[in-house]
């Protein structure tokens, strides 16, 4: 037996301002084994049906670009750092409201702890070090015939996403302040180390000299896809905040806010898959082939880092940092990737028409549906492990409760077998 402290339940409040709802915390204890059906009743309709939609998007794309007259002219008439203007606006509303949810006001308090530290340590020896190398090696096992799709996959490898991790990180229930603060982290990163690490994965370790970069460039599409929607994203938070208080923002904006992200992602796969329409299909013997060292990367980092994050979990505990939430933010980090920038960065440098732009083109139309299925997963493995929960409580951090719910009490001990 053994004593585990920990918080008390998530308020209303808490699980109204997501766009998913996920069974109530004793549904997800380490001690009770939940089964597939429980957890798929427990996500909200929009939720059950979004792998679905996202291969009605695709599918829709296809058609819609190859039997629409002139899609890819309209829809790559006006561009913005390279990617179509469409595809810009589909990118900062799918990122708006989940920046929105980030609580700012509790950075100082977070950063004030160790935790965070380690978990910054850990990102960056996982997106800075490991997935390069990884992407690297698998590029060239599976695409060794191929060198221009071969870089254009190696590309999608060196860009660390800083967008929509941010939704993969919502579903599967992780923390989302830690999130942000790792997408902020990996953002500055990724303006000092993309062009550099760019030359020597591509120029120097696969003997491509095509390729320069200038870090201008990659500032800007920082800039452009994660600066834009934070600043409205905290500009809305606390302007509604404001405007509603606390309770009515969480329990009445947030809800009617946030399905504007899933939205948004839909609205973007539907732009890329019927602006690449043409090529995909003329090429699409090479495009499986494509599929292999991302739907491999994919895999291997999210597995990978998911299982480290549950061994440190249990060596280390969750007081420790180590938490199921800790453990999902850092493996959807680790595995997700900023497609729009390796798109942007092939096409400046190749063409649009290249095949490097079309190996980066596909990278999201396999990120999207393989990470999908792992937020799944991750949500299982929630309920299946047996995930240390031990927690140090902190008021101040707790969420409100929704109106006219009774205060519950600040901590309590429960008993585990």
């Amino acid at each position: 037996m053994s004593t585990l402290e920990r918080r008390r339940p998530a308020s209303t409040a808490e699980n109204e301002n997501s766009s998913i709802s996920v069974p109530d915390e004793q549904d997800y204890t380490p001690q009770r084994r939940v089964t597939a059906r429980e957890l798929f009743k427990g996500l909200s309709w929009l939720d059950r049906l979004l792998s679905i939609l996202i291969l009605v998007a695709m599918i829709l794309g296809v058609v819609i670009g190859k039997f629409v007259p002139n899609t890819k002219k309209i829809l790559s008439g006006a561009t913005l750092d390279g990617v179509s203007i469409p595809i810009v606006i589909g990118l900062l509303v799918m990122m708006w409201p989940i920046l929105t949810k980030v609580q700012y006001e509790r950075f100082a308090r977070i950063f004030g702890t160790s935790h965070i530290w380690k978990h910054l340590a850990i990102s960056i020896v996982l997106n800075w070090l490991i997935a390069p190398f990884l992407m690297l090696g698998l590029a060239w096992a599976t695409l060794p015939d191929q060198p221009t799709y071969r870089t254009g996959v190696i590309i999608v490898g060196l860009a660390r996403c800083i967008a929509m991790v941010m939704i993969w990180n919502h579903l599967a229930r992780g923390d989302i302040n830690y999130c942000a603060i790792l997408v902020i982290v990996n953002s500055v990163l990724q303006i000092a180390l993309f062009s550099p690490m760019s030359i020597l994965f591509v120029n120097i370790l696969s003997r491509e000299d095509a390729l320069r970069l200038e870090y201008g460039k990659t500032a800007i599409a920082v800039l452009i896809y994660l600066g834009i929607p934070l600043a409205a994203g905290v500009v809305t938070r606390f302007a509604m905040l404001g405007i509603l208080g606390r309770r009515r923002f969480e329990n009445v904006f947030l809800p009617w806010f946030s399905p504007l992200s899933l939205l948004g992602l839909l609205y973007t796969i539907i732009i890329i898959c019927a602006e690449q329409a043409t090529r995909i299909l003329d090429n699409i013997g090479l495009v499986f082939r494509v599929f292999v060292p991302l739907t491999l990367y994919f895999v291997l980092m999210w597995a990978g880092t998911f299982a480290l994050g549950f061994y440190l979990n249990h060596k280390r505990g969750a007081a420790a940092g180590y938490s199921y939430e800790a453990a999902v933010v850092q493996s959807f980090t680790a595995a997700s990737n900023n497609f729009e920038l390796a798109i942007a960065v092939c096409v400046a440098v190749y063409g649009v028409d290249s095949d490097q732009a079309l190996a980066a083109t596909i990278g999201p139309l396999v990120e999207v549906p393989v990470l999908l299925l792992l937020t799944h997963v991750a949500l299982l493995l929630r309920a299946k492990l047996k995930w240390d929960v031990t927690e140090e409580v902190d008021l101040e951090m707790e969420p409100l409760p929704a109106a006219g719910a009774p205060a519950a009490a600040s901590t309590h001990t429960v008993k585990a077998e």
